[in-house]
């Protein structure tokens, strides 16, 4: 009968997954893994699991075991109705993997957990042994001659010959080694295996970094000079000692000369304005050119090597749109979509239309497979120049299909590849640009500014699903946004979402000009005045004012803190001020916890009593515990678990480290 030949063992619940294993979760390499699954069958008899993984990534190493499968062993955590089990693996490199859990029946831990309650009781056994005898006996028989195992079960078989104590042979039998020698020759009774699930494994750049965006344009050092990229290298060390990882360009591309748009966006440019950057394309080519007046590849080349010297990487923009001018319009029309009286429909986001920009239509009849396989050829040439780090334009404007293909197969020949979703979008649209490849994504987070509104937004990112697909890079502003919040709080403002971005996630950014607290708007809007996708843009980075030693601070706490180098884990507590948004960060063994304090008020001070979690540490209410400004570097000790705090625009936010007394 086929019903027969069915799973006894059901295994349910299986976490990290996404839709049932759809699309893969998201992990770190080098970082544990956590795993669950609801496990269990009929009747009474013990069960035992592991996960087994391995990395299917072309060319990856075999692992551990002939089969290239590594196996690590699953605890029941929940014995009691739920069935829960748990365990953790430890991916080593970026690549695809796939793990599933297996479940059999476990013949001596159900022999051993009788045998020992039966004990208990007092209830004659002397069946029992004879039966322990017999799992040794098998055992021995199923073991490979000659191997440790079987040497092991020898000596086990040789002592309860030896004896004829009853209470000696039960010691023998219920022995923690005999339990696990047994369990290693177990014949793995009824064994079920779950579906495939699938583990995109990303280097550590994917989940803890920070991002610094500016337009190599602006950087030379003549005022309304057209910058170069031999002009950026004075500014790595600058970069570098804020403490970024991430050098971060808009388009390099030539730049379309047909509706070019002029200062603060006019249809009207002059002589001399640049256009915009996303209008990509012209004579001098198009995404896989740059523009003549930032330099050559060459020079290009050099940057990337420089920047690598100072340890940032850079990352490029990939704007899948063209100027009238790109060269594809003439070499390849049949790409783009054309109106009834033959002229070419320009983008538009009613009622805005970009007359300096035209869209490419990925499922024209001469677009497939052609046109995907000239973007996937421009990504591709971009990480041969050893570009690894893509912050994609408007993803979400783009079919889900390509973006799957697209990144499955870069990353199929380097790992190392992120994808950046520049995406603000509906919640369903953001996670699933995360399910389909994209490594990290751009937030809500500008517009989350109250306790309540940043509360409910943190804690839906450290919840599933977005827990397993989606990483959050929480960037302060862009070219394109310079948010309502920012424009009329000054110097604290600023401080304020700093603090916000670098405390509340393991990734962030910042566009230039942050760091000076730049913020006049467009009236009305939440766009930056003369703004610097439409014109060149001189500044003084050491202007007084300026806030680049709290921003080196700030990253500087958070390499020296791994509880901070994720978005997962924060913890909110009690404080009795509306205004301070309060929170600790912790690594799982709670060996290094943070404590966040974050006044939300850039006008006027804000205080209040908090509580310690010295519950979390198992302490009573009047413990001592060691405080450290992670700003100061003050120490101190906290007495019992009330304490309180006074919040500055000056100063509006307390970092402190959080440690038991010895």
């Amino acid at each position: 009968m086929q019903a027969a030949m069915s799973d006894r063992i059901a295994i349910e619940e299986i976490s990290p997954g996404v839709e049932q294993g759809r699309f893969a979760a998201k992990a770190i390499a080098g970082q544990p893994v956590n795993v669950t699954a609801v496990i269990f069958a009929d009747g009474h008899d013990v069960l035992a699991a592991r996960v087994r993984w391995r990395c299917t990534q072309e060319g990856a190493s075999s692992g551990a075991s002939e089969d290239g499968w590594q196996r690590e062993t699953l605890t029941l955590v929940r014995p009691l109705g739920n069935d829960l089990w748990e365990g953790t693996f430890t991916p080593t490199t970026p690549g695809t993997h796939e793990f599933v859990i297996e479940a059999w029946w476990d013949l001596y831990g159900t022999y051993h957990y009788e045998l020992s309650k039966k004990h208990a009781a007092g209830v004659p056994i002397s069946l029992e042994l004879r039966e322990g005898h017999d799992h040794v006996v098998r055992a021995l028989e199923r073991a490979v001659s000659g191997s440790e195992q079987a040497e092991q079960l020898e000596s086990l078989m040789t002592r309860l010959k030896a004896t004829s104590d009853e209470n000696e042979q039960i010691a023998l039998l219920l022995a923690r080694d005999t339990l696990t020698l047994m369990q290693q020759c177990d014949p793995q009774r009824h064994l079920s295996t779950s579906a495939a699930m699938p583990l995109e494994v990303d280097r550590t750049l994917a989940q803890f970094g920070s991002w610094y965006e500016l337009f190599p344009r602006s950087e030379s050092p003549t005022p309304g000079q057209h910058g170069t990229f031999n002009d950026v290298h004075a500014r790595l060390p600058m970069i570098r000692d804020m403490g970024f990882d991430v050098l971060y360009f808009p388009p390099i591309h030539p730049i379309g000369h047909t509706h070019r748009k002029g200062r603060n966006n006019t249809l009207t440019p002059g002589p001399e304005d640049p256009g915009s950057p996303y209008a990509i394309g012209n004579e001098h080519g198009g995404h896989e050119a740059i523009h003549p007046e930032l330099g050559s590849l060459e020079d290009f080349r050099a940057l990337v090597a420089a920047a690598r010297e100072h340890e940032l990487e850079i990352a490029l923009d990939f704007a899948i749109q063209c100027s009238p001018d790109h060269p594809w319009l003439a070499e390849h029309p049949g790409w783009f979509a054309w109106r009834p009286d033959g002229t070419i429909r320009y983008a538009e986001n009613p009622p805005k239309k970009y007359e300096d920009i035209v869209n490419v239509d990925f499922y024209a009849e001469d677009a497939v497979p052609a046109l995907w396989l000239a973007l996937r050829d421009v990504v591709q040439g971009w990480v041969t120049e050893g570009v690894k780090i893509f912050r994609v334009d408007n993803p979400h404007t783009k079919p889900f299909p390509f973006w799957e293909w697209l990144i499955a197969d870069i990353r199929s020949r380097d790992p190392d590849v992120l994808f950046f979703a520049e995406a603000f979008t509906r919640p369903a649209i953001m996670a699933r640009l995360g399910k389909i490849g994209f490594n990290m994504s751009y937030t809500y987070f500008t517009w989350r500014n109250t306790k309540p509104e940043l509360t409910e937004y943190l804690t839906q990112l450290n919840a599933s699903p977005l827990r397993e697909c989606y990483r959050p890079n929480f960037f302060v502003n862009t070219p394109d946004i310079n948010p309502t919040f920012l424009q009329g709080s000054g110097r604290p403002g600023f401080l304020i979402r700093a603090a916000l971005a670098t405390m509340g996630s393991g990734l962030w950014g910042m566009y230039s000009g942050f760091e000076l607290c730049e913020a006049a708007p467009v009236p009305g809007k939440e766009e930056y005045l003369d703004s610097e996708k439409y014109q060149l843009k001189a500044r003084d980075y050491f202007a007084p004012g300026n806030i680049s030693a709290e921003i080196a601070r700030l990253n500087w706490i958070r390499r020296q803190n791994p509880a901070l180098q994720s978005h997962l884990g924060i913890r909110f507590y009690t404080i009795d001020n509306d205004r301070i948004l309060y929170f600790a960060k912790a690594t799982p063994d709670m060996s290094n916890v943070v404590l966040v304090a974050i006044s939300l008020d850039p006008f006027h001070a804000q205080s209040g009593h908090f509580e310690l979690p010295l519950w979390e540490f198992g302490l009573e209410d009047h413990a001592d515990t060691h405080g450290e400004d992670l700003m100061t570097g003050h120490r101190w000790t906290w007495h019992g678990k009330w304490q309180s705090t006074h919040l500055t625009p000056q100063m509006p936010f307390g970092i402190w480290r959080l440690r038991l007394a010895q």
